[in-house]
Formats: structure tokens, sequence, C-alpha cells
């Protein structure tokens, strides 16, 4: 799921009430690079760096992309856009008690964003199916990292606890780029460290075939519609680890996945394809 949504999915949208949303966007310049944590710290993932935060298998969330964030969700974390939010509602999340996910793109260029300028031509491919969207040549890593950890240092100035990077299984898909299995590993690795270099935990997001390979690169996994096609259990690695599974689906009514995904120890949730505020959790 990326930031913006097809177009014909935003017309849907403007047509449902949406949840009441109560952020303020006011930047804090002053603020520090980092606020302090409470929970676990100091884990070591599989590149040996340390991480500030661990969450726990089975802890409930929210995932709102569209909109004004409303900030009165009570789950302990939250997982939102990090070009449109402020220090300023990552503050007033914190304050809560949140812990506070910082959504970033990470496989395909977004022409909307500030520094789409920076991403050289060569590295755009087609388009992934959104407005606005290109498939990045994640082979090119020395163009490409740099960019995101310019992204994750974004994150970690704005007081963030973690990082989901989007789009991490381009190799599955008909990206202009022969992407391969190893393409994808060598750069799901590098998004990896680039996030525990800045003491951000990092979620994998879907590329469910990697998972053995890669769960213990990352400290939680984002998924979407593993029930819809029934492919939840390839999770278990995550859960096994006492690493949570944030899961969404978007058309299945929730009697249809909640007593599966709960078993399994998934974090699941009913979401609009939007991802404004509304949810429906287990």
């Amino acid at each position: 799921m990326r930031a913006r949504t097809p177009l014909a999915a935003l017309l849907a949208a403007a047509l449902l009430v949406l949840a009441g949303c109560s952020s303020d966007d006011t930047d804090d310049d002053a603020r520090p690079s980092k606020p302090p944590h409470t929970g676990p710290t100091a884990q070591r993932p599989a590149d040996g760096s340390a991480v500030d935060w661990q969450p726990r298998a089975r802890t409930t969330w929210q995932w709102q992309l569209d909109g004004r964030v409303d900030t009165s969700i009570d789950v302990p974390v939250y997982d939102i856009d990090g070009f449109e939010n402020s220090a300023a509602v990552v503050d007033r999340l914190h304050a809560d008690g949140r812990k506070v996910i910082c959504y970033i793109n990470a496989g395909a260029w977004e022409d909307w964003r500030p520094d789409a300028d920076a991403f050289p031509k060569d590295v755009r491919g087609e388009n992934n199916g959104w407005e606005g969207e290109l498939w990045l040549d994640i082979r090119q890593l020395d163009t490409v990292l740099p960019l995101m950890a310019k992204r994750m240092d974004m994150c970690r100035q704005k007081g963030f606890d973690g990082v989901e990077p989007d789009l991490m299984d381009g190799y599955l898909n008909r990206t202009g780029f022969p992407l391969t299995a190893e393409h994808q590993l060598a750069y799901n690795r590098g998004l990896a460290k680039l996030a525990h270099d800045r003491g951000l935990a990092v979620g994998l997001k879907n590329d469910l075939d990697q998972i053995p390979e890669l769960v213990g690169d990352f400290e939680f996994a984002v998924n979407e519609e593993c029930a819809e096609f029934g492919e939840c259990d390839k999770l278990t690695p995550f859960i096994k680890a006492d690493k949570p599974v944030f899961h969404v689906e978007y058309t299945l009514p929730t009697a249809k996945f909640c007593p599966t995904t709960k078993k399994l120890g998934l974090s699941s949730m009913r979401k609009r394809l939007g991802l404004d505020p509304w949810r429906q959790p287990c």
C-alpha cells in the first residue's frame, strides 16, 4: 500500500464518513532528534546493530496514511506517513504512550514527494499501477540506498521509533528491470541496516517468500491481505521470534479472517483501501 491511492479509491473514500482527526502539523525545530523511550532496548538484529525498540508479537496497532492523523485511537503502535507528518504529531503520540512507525516508499519513485528530483531517471522503471509511481531499479544500491538513508534521517529527526519501507518485493513484479530474488535480498538487508544504524526498528513489508531468510534482519512485519490469498501461515517465523505481524485485510469481513489470524498470533484489523482513520480490529 502506498500513501497515495488510485483515483477511484479516493473518490470512493470521499463518500465515506471519516473518523474525527485531531493532529497538529506544526513543526517544532527545537525538539531533540530522538525522544526518550521506554520498553525493551539494545536488541541485536542479524546485522549486529542495536535498535531502541523491539515490539513484541500480538501488539495492536493503527495504520493511517490518508489525511490528518487521528491520534485518539487507543493502541500502542501507530504507523503514519513520514513525509506528511511533523515532529509535533510524533510528539503527541509519544505523549500518549504510543510508539510511532515512519512510512516511506522504498520500492517506487513518487512524483509528489519533496525529494522526487533527487532520483535519477535511469532508476525509474515501469508504472506500478498507482498514479505517479514508478518502480525503482534496486540493483543500483549505490544510488538508491543513499536516497533512502536521507529519508530515514528524516524519520529519525522527527522522533519516529521505527520505519516501514514499502514495496519490498519488486522482484516479483514487472518493474522494467531484470530484478532477481538475490537483488531483493541485498536491497532489503541494506534498508534494514540503514534503519538499524539510526537506532530505528524496521519492518519487512509483504515479501512473504523471503521471510525465512530475512526474519532475523527485521523487528516486525507488515502484511496486506495474507488471509485473502491464504498465505498467513508464511508469517509464522516472525511470531515464533516474538516479533509482531501488523496485518490488514481490505475486502474480507473480520469474521472471515480474525479466528485464523488470532490463532496464528497476527495483529490484525480490517481497513479501507485508502487507509484513513477507520479500522475494525480483531
